[in-house]
């Protein structure tokens, strides 16, 4: 364990509940010994070097508190590139070091990360510094789950899934899983880890009651993991926000939307706002928020088939422990699922359609 980079502040010393493996259920990844939680931590925002640490380490304890023990991340996440694992790393050494194997940690690599043409794609020299890098920031000798970020046309799916292959040999990932494919490049990439001997374990595409591309086809996209016995987590099930009481009144001044920041103004067009108005109208009729039905509805079963974790971000404790809160009214009636689907549709802020839709060599 690389803990020579990171020293003690002095902070207080912190002890987990010791009730919070009774928080929630944990959903095991097809037939493999992974669990994680229904809903899991996600550092895509908030915890970058553009928010207190103090925040950000009152957040992370408090989901531990609550039986998270998934955190997800990115070699890009921040502002700036890599700081959110920088100051995750710092928090983990600080606080949960003790508890490490009790922890899932989450990296991927695939977009843009650094200049020149080796800081982008899915080529196996970009994933596998990519990851040494990842390692490095948050001082680990390996993490959990190492995925890779994106579909990339321009690089064959054998070298992609290699660099994936090889990350677990070198005992730097424990498992591999894949973002953002499309149900079709899924199969093929699972056939590839198979014949490697890495089966991947999980894949994490984007999925909320506005963004339903992963029910698309046949198969779809949930029926293809099922079948090839991978679990799914999805990302922003809160539509970035949209499917939070935050945009009922309009676009707020401080919004993710307001900042141009992958929600825009143009995605926020009053035919959607009308429908999130409507959608929070059942949500009150189930005693929930918007944000907890939200979450309820993209963990909910799908004729046997169902997804096993959602990603969530959080700006504040308050607002993690709001979320979470979604686990204890995970069902819905015939009739609730009937209303919802008249509002609960494409909305076009599915930004990773373009790199889901590329066609792989």
């Amino acid at each position: 364990m690389r803990t020579s980079r990171i020293q003690s502040y002095g902070m207080d010393v912190y002890t987990p509940a010791e009730d919070r493996y009774e928080q929630m259920p944990y959903h095991r990844l097809g037939t493999t010994g992974l669990q994680l939680p229904p809903i899991s931590l996600g550092l895509w925002h908030n915890f970058g070097d553009d928010k207190p640490l103090q925040t950000q380490r009152d957040i992370i304890r408090r989901a531990f508190d609550l039986g998270v023990n998934h955190f997800d991340l990115a070699n890009n996440y921040g502002p700036p590139y890599g700081s959110a694992e920088k100051n995750f790393g710092r928090i983990l050494h600080e606080d949960l070091l003790p508890y490490r194997d009790e922890l899932i940690i989450s990296s991927k690599a695939g977009w843009d990360m650094w200049d020149g043409p080796h800081g982008i794609g899915g080529s196996r020299k970009y994933l596998t510094a990519s990851l040494d890098q990842s390692l490095e920031r948050m001082g680990l000798d390996y993490v959990d789950i190492f995925y890779s970020h994106r579909p990339d046309a321009d690089t064959d799916l054998e070298e992609t899934m290699m660099a994936l292959h090889s990350a677990i040999k070198a005992g730097k990932a424990l498992y591999a899983g894949i973002s953002s494919y499309s149900a079709e490049d899924t199969a093929r990439a699972q056939a590839i880890m198979r014949d490697l001997g890495t089966p991947l374990v999980i894949h994490q595409p984007s999925y909320s009651m506005l963004n339903r591309w992963i029910e698309e086809g046949e198969p779809n996209l949930i029926e293809t993991c099922a079948r090839e016995n991978m679990g799914m987590i999805v990302f922003t099930p809160l539509a970035q926000g949209l499917l939070t009481s935050r945009y009922l009144n309009g676009i707020p001044a401080d919004s993710r939307a307001a900042a141009g920041k992958s929600l825009t103004h143009d995605m926020l067009s009053e035919e959607t706002l009308g429908h999130v108005r409507k959608l929070n109208e059942i949500a009150q009729g189930r005693g929930q928020t918007m944000a907890q039905m939200a979450l309820s509805w993209v963990l909910r079963d799908q004729n046997g088939y169902s997804v096993d974790s959602a990603l969530i971000g959080a700006s504040s404790v308050k607002q993690l422990e709001e979320n979470l809160a979604a686990v204890k009214n995970l069902d819905f009636t015939d009739e609730e699922i009937e209303l919802i689907d008249q509002y609960a549709v494409e909305a076009g802020i599915n930004i990773w359609r373009e790199a889901t839709d590329s066609t792989k060599k």
